[in-house]
């Protein structure tokens, strides 16, 4: 590849995460203190991800691989993301917002595939040049959160008394405009399946249900889904937790968790083939039930190295159940159904597993709501139980087996 290619998609790939962690890691945080909104009404606004994410296809699979070129379609869809996030950071009521969010959202998710296929087309060899690519998104990521706690302190508890954090938006505008500019000096990557037929079924990965015949790939797969309903409660409330409990500069902390997320990647190869699948994923479930159980006990004083731990885990509670999952699907899938299986698992865990957890965090934060405070201590309970039933039902359901590994 080419230098200034890679510099194009490291940029890209930058800006992509860089926007999305702007302003989403703090939602929940802004709309309980800025907007008054209720648990449920996080919850809807957080679901619009998953929304976004069940739409994608549509416009990935009917339009984006069809007629145009997918760099172009990147510029466009930003650019139109830059007005919405501008429009959110002007409402001043939940009402207002709710809609905004909901067209970025559908907007925002296809992106997610379209910079995929950007990097991918260039590449001559993915399998070992697409990981320095999509690092720099994981930076993009952590230097928005440094940048809100560290370079601005927008999420200090004074400062989102006085409503700043709702600069994030301006922030992830700017950011989102930029990249829809730059999308249009990108190389070129014209549609893959242009005067090609796509069924509805291949559009939304169902020709991949036949994996579903295999007992194994049903318990990954309904774990896979379940398992979402305590990563809900992760994104909804780790931020709003931290920040309600006085812990300074929390969205900077929660970026510990982006950069163990680094780590941990680099370590999932050999977990793999010296452990195999099962306990991969075990681990990775087990850091779920261990993450909100240290969120139950710590605090902002003696206990705060209990958060901070608990924050580490992401790296292991992602990519030892979400990246070692993808990777067990596409051994599973073969060659035919590679593409239809990664988009059947992306629509099931982010499309319905985390509709439904979004649903459950948002009546479970309503429900431990005193007097205005939450009772956190209660509410992080609740997903390190579901998470550790969800472990005990896959350690006795789900048999071991060896899968080819790429290092």
């Amino acid at each position: 590849m080419k230098t200034t290619t890679y510099l194009q998609l490291s940029a890209m790939m930058f800006l992509e995460f860089f926007v999305w962690g702007a302003w989403f890691v703090t939602l929940g945080t802004f709309l309980g203190a800025n907007l008054g909104a209720t648990g449920a009404q996080k919850a809807a606004a957080f679901s619009t991800q998953s929304l976004g994410a069940i739409i994608a296809p549509f416009i990935i699979g009917l339009i984006a691989d069809k007629y145009f070129n997918a760099e172009r379609i990147l510029g466009i869809l930003h650019l139109c993301g830059a007005g919405l996030m501008y429009l959110m950071y002007k409402s001043e009521n939940f009402g207002v917002f709710y809609p905004y969010v909901l067209g970025y959202m559908v907007l925002y998710m296809p992106t997610l595939a379209l910079v995929n296929s950007v990097s991918f087309y260039q590449m001559k060899d993915p399998a070992k040049e697409f990981s320095v690519i999509r690092v720099w998104g994981t930076v993009g990521w952590i230097v928005a959160g440094l940048a809100i706690s560290y370079a601005f302190g927008w999420d200090s508890q004074e400062n989102v008394a006085k409503g700043m954090l709702k600069n994030t938006f301006l922030m992830a505008a700017v950011a989102s405009g930029l990249l829809g500019v730059f999308s249009f000096t990108l190389p070129a990557t014209p549609p893959k399946a242009k005067g090609k037929s796509a069924g509805l079924a291949e559009v939304l990965g169902l020709d991949a249900l036949r994996l579903l015949k295999d007992r194994n790939y049903v318990v990954f797969f309904v774990s896979s889904i379940l398992i979402c309903i305590p990563l809900a409660f992760y994104y909804l409330n780790a931020n709003p937790f931290l920040s309600e409990i006085g812990v300074p500069n929390p969205t900077g902390k929660m970026t510990i968790g982006q950069m163990s997320e680094v780590l941990f990647m680099l370590l999932l190869p050999v977990f793999l083939l010296r452990f195999g699948i099962k306990k991969t994923l075990l681990v990775g479930m087990l850091a779920w039930v261990l993450r909100y159980a240290l969120f139950a006990l710590g605090n902002a004083d003696g206990g705060l190295y209990m958060l901070l731990i608990g924050i580490a885990l992401h790296g292991i509670c992602y990519d030892f159940f979400f990246v070692s999952g993808q990777i067990y699907t596409d051994s599973k899938a073969g060659d035919t159904y590679k593409s239809a299986a990664q988009g059947l698992i992306t629509l099931a865990t982010y499309g319905v597993g985390m509709l439904v957890g979004f649903w459950v965090a948002g009546l479970v934060a309503d429900a431990y709501l005193v007097e205005g405070q939450h009772v956190w201590s209660k509410i992080w309970w609740i997903p390190s139980a579901i998470a550790g039933i969800i472990v005990l039902l896959f350690l006795l359901i789900f048999k071991d087996e060896r899968i080819k590994v790429l290092v």
